[in-house]
């Protein structure tokens, strides 16, 4: 007999060689039917796999993340198997489930494929799938693993194999196909009810220019039609709320091949957009103590390899710059953390004089890959809302939660009040990944996770998902589409205060070495912009939205009555602009509405002799006759709804 823990503590005492399935069966026969992956001691198994010692089993169903990912990636595999039936001769290389759905990297050789192909991939999938096939994970040797794929005449797997150690490799079959793979996967294929395939895309095998261009087919599928058709019905709104495409409507930014890719132009709008940003969190930030630093746009290579910086990314930094002196290179900033380190180094302080918060809209590079970029969510070029406190250990909890505190004000006054925290460690398992010792990581980690539940965080902890230096508290905020993204970062580091010999004299006359936050709750003012258009539609909220009104002559001989509104309304603090084009007022408010500006102010005869204005909301409503007081009342509590004092 074995014991299995239950993630609610209850132990189940089964025979050696029960099943996760058979463990559900025990539970309830309604969580049987609806088990479809499993994960024991931390490692994903199938329901069926025999479980032959103690151990912690959770089980998952399709409302389970793990459980859709085991989802997605059974049907990467039918997926596979229809690609390989439709298109002899293609080679397989690898097929994981990714946040929505799967894709599978495929080289297809002379063959193409696009989307017109994507109604007979798909009925191919679904035969298969009805198939009921069951999926069976069975052991390898390297070297039968290797000469099944070498006679395949696959070098993609043969490479994957290679990096494999022996007695680790596994297969799964199902139906006529087998593919190399770690398992996770559900019961069998019947599961598997709608498969659409969503789009093409080109993908350099293992993500490296020089390699081989692979095709990327994305797919997703569900237990049922019905999520299907309201998945893609979302989609559907999605594409409506394309930050790409809201940018160009709502003229915020624009990109040039001549000033190059991932290199963002802001327009006027988007200009506008991002000082009230900028200002909000400096209004913010200056009655929490922060002082506002700047630092150049390039380092010396030197500074990065102190910081640990090149050695993690200095295969994604742009070239060195070089200079007329031989052996000086520089680097276009990457971050701005080394800089911050060295302001500090410029000054002797004592414990009296901590802590210290320097905060800079720093922009920074990387060389993202042409095929990574998207919009403002990916781009070569950012500007981040830096700020980098320097503390006594003493200090260190309360300074974190203040900056919980302000991230907490920035998220909620734009609107995203859905969101999850996470605690992000290490890896334990690859230490290799990080620098540092492991007291100062566990001393960082705990101060997280106490800083957290002090301030009442509904938080997670995710293993791996620390910076290299050091532990973090991340934002994870679920938009207006049910979509997650992470937005706002704090992270507690010993590590760059030693690497920068970084210290302060205590009350003990000695030596001591401060500790670092880095915190920027936007985290790069480009990729929030892009975020905060797609939640809202680009409804931003009335604070923030570059023009607040427009106003509307009737006619050519009421623009001198406008003239005398909009003058108004500047002097109410207003922002609004006024419409002289020679349309229709009809046409101004369509034109108005897709610009999607708040409101949008007539002015005509009747308006001049009253010494009033008409006002209309955007989407449609009617709010009557105003004076420019009123209007300015309604416009200030409108604003005050939202936009709290920190």
């Amino acid at each position: 007999m074995i014991k299995i823990t239950l993630p609610d503590g209850a132990v189940k005492e089964v025979e050696k060689g029960t099943t996760p399935f058979s463990v559900a069966q025990s539970i309830s026969e309604g969580l049987a039917r609806n088990v479809i992956s499993a994960k024991f001691n931390d490692t994903t198994v199938e329901t069926t796999t025999p479980l032959t010692t103690d151990g912690s089993l959770t089980l998952y169903t399709w409302n389970d993340d793990e459980g859709k990912k085991a989802f997605w990636h059974s049907t990467s595999h039918v997926v596979a198997q229809a690609l390989e039936e439709l298109y002899p001769g293609i080679k397989l290389t690898i097929g994981p489930a990714i946040e929505n759905g799967f894709y599978y990297d495929v080289d297809f050789g002379e063959q193409g494929i696009s989307e017109k192909d994507f109604p007979s991939i798909e009925k191919k999938a679904l035969e298969i799938a009805r198939g009921k096939h069951d999926y069976h994970m069975r052991s390898v040797s390297k070297q039968e693993a290797l000469s099944y794929y070498k006679e395949q005449g696959n070098e993609y797997k043969v490479e994957l194999i290679e990096n494999l150690e022996d007695g680790t490799i596994t297969f799964c079959d199902h139906s006529t196909f087998t593919d190399l793979c770690r398992g996770g996967h559900i019961p069998n294929t019947g599961i598997i009810k709608a498969i659409k395939l969503l789009s093409v895309a080109g993908a350099y095998w293992r993500g490296d220019e020089k390699n081989t261009q692979l095709t990327r087919v994305y797919g997703i599928s569900f237990p049922k039609q019905k999520e299907l058709t309201e998945y893609l019905q979302l989609l559907e709104e999605a594409k409506k709320r394309d930050h790409r495409k809201l940018g160009k409507e709502l003229e915020l930014f624009t990109f040039s091949q001549k000033v190059g890719q991932g290199l963002p132009l802001w327009l006027p709008n988007g200009a506008a957009l991002r000082e009230r940003l900028e200002q909000f969190l400096k209004k913010a930030q200056k009655k929490a103590g922060y002082e506002m630093v700047v630092t150049p746009h390039i380092g010396q290579k030197e500074l990065y390899v102190t910081s640990g910086h090149y050695a993690k990314y200095g295969e994604d930094s742009f070239q060195p710059i070089r200079t007329p002196k031989e052996d000086e290179e520089f680097l276009l900033k990457p971050m701005n953390c080394p800089h911050h380190c060295e302001i500090y180094n410029s000054h002797p302080f004592s414990y009296k004089d901590l802590p210290k918060r320097y905060a800079e809209f720093g922009t920074v590079y990387r060389y993202e890959q042409s095929g990574e970029l998207h919009g403002l969510t990916r781009v070569r070029g950012f500007t981040q809302d830096d700020a980098h406190i320097f503390c006594t250990t003493e200090q260190l909890n309360d300074e974190f939660k203040n900056v919980i505190d302000l991230t907490l004000y920035v998220l909620n006054s734009l609107g995203f009040d859905n969101f999850t925290a996470q605690v992000s460690v290490r890896d334990l398992e690859n230490p290799d990944k990080y620098i540092g010792n492991t007291d100062d990581w566990e001393k960082a980690e705990q101060a997280i996770i106490n800083a957290a539940e002090e301030k009442g965080l509904n938080y997670v902890i995710e293993s791996g998902e620390a910076a290299f230096y050091g532990p973090k508290l991340d934002f994870m905020i679920k938009d207006a589409l049910g979509r997650n993204w992470q937005l706002g970062t704090i992270q507690v580091d010993y590590n760059l205060p030693k690497r920068f010999d970084l210290t302060y004299k205590g009350s003990d006359n000695e030596m001591h070495r401060p500790v670092m936050i880095h915190r920027a709750p936007f985290g790069s003012m480009e990729r929030f912009v892009a975020l905060l258009l797609e939640h809202t539609g680009g409804n931003f909220p009335l604070w923030l939205i570059p023009i607040q009104a427009i106003v509307l002559p009737v006619s050519e001989k009421h623009e001198k009555y406008a003239e005398k509104v909009l003058n108004s309304l500047e002097n109410h603090e207003i922002r609004a602009l006024i419409d002289k084009r020679n349309e229709t007022v009809g046409k101004k408010i369509r034109e108005a509405e897709l610009k999607k500006i708040p409101f949008m102010i007539i002015v005509g005869e009747q308006e001049e002799e009253s010494a009033t204005i008409s006002v209309r909301r955007h989407g449609g409503e009617d709010l009557g006759s105003l004076n420019v007081d009123a209007f300015s009342d309604l416009v200030t509590t409108e604003i005050n709804s939202t936009l709290k004092s920190f």
